[in-house]
C-alpha cells in the first residue's frame, strides 16, 4: 500500500503508515541535499538497528516525514525486543544507543525502548509518536521489511 497524501499543512495524516525503507527513501529521500543526506543516515542507522538481531519495530517522525524541503534531522524510534542489552554493543551500535552520542554520530535524533518498557503497551508507544509539540497529530512511518 502507497504512503498516503500530505495533508494541506504538509503532514501525513494520523496513523501508522507502513512502508518499506525502499519505498520511504524514494517518499522522503528526493528533493534538497538536505534530503538525500537524511536519506542515507536512516538507511544507515536502519542497518545497525537491524544488525543488532533485536530491532521489533523502525518508527521515522518528525518533520523528514511532512513535505518540509529541508527537515532538520531525521527523528527515529525503535522498539527492541526484551532480550536486547545495550551493554553488549560496541562501536557504532553502541552510539547509537545513546540519545546524545547518535545525535551527534549520526545527525538523528533517536529513541528506543525494550517492549517490556512500553507504557500502556507497544502500539500505545507507538502511536505517542504522533503528537507534534502543539499537541496535533501528524501520521509515522512504520520501516517494515515488507509491506503486506
Amino acid at each position: 500500500m502507497p504512503l498516503p497524501a500530505f495533508n494541506p499543512i504538509g503532514d501525513l495524516p494520523p496513523g501508522i503508515h507502513r512502508a518499506t525503507l525502499q519505498e520511504a527513501k524514494v517518499r522522503f529521500g528526493r528533493g534538497s541535499a538536505r534530503r538525500r543526506l537524511l536519506v542515507q543516515r536512516m538507511e544507515r542507522i536502519y542497518g545497525i538497528a537491524s544488525s543488532t538481531g533485536h530491532l521489533a519495530r523502525f518508527i521515522v517522525f518528525g518533520s523528514f516525514v511532512t513535505d518540509k524541503p529541508e527537515p532538520n534531522d531525521v527523528d527515529l524510534f525503535f522498539l527492541m525486543d526484551d532480550a536486547f542489552d545495550v551493554g553488549r554493543l560496541t562501536g557504532e551500535s553502541r552510539l547509537l544507543f545513546d540519545h546524545a552520542a547518535a545525535d551527534t554520530h549520526f545527525g538523528a535524533s533517536v529513541f528506543w525502548v525494550r517492549r517490556v518498557a512500553a507504557l500502556g503497551g507497544e502500539q500505545a508507544m507507538v502511536e505517542s509518536w504522533q503528537i507534534k509539540r502543539d499537541g496535533e497529530e501528524r501520521g509515522v512511518v512504520e520501516i517494515v521489511p515488507r509491506v503486506p
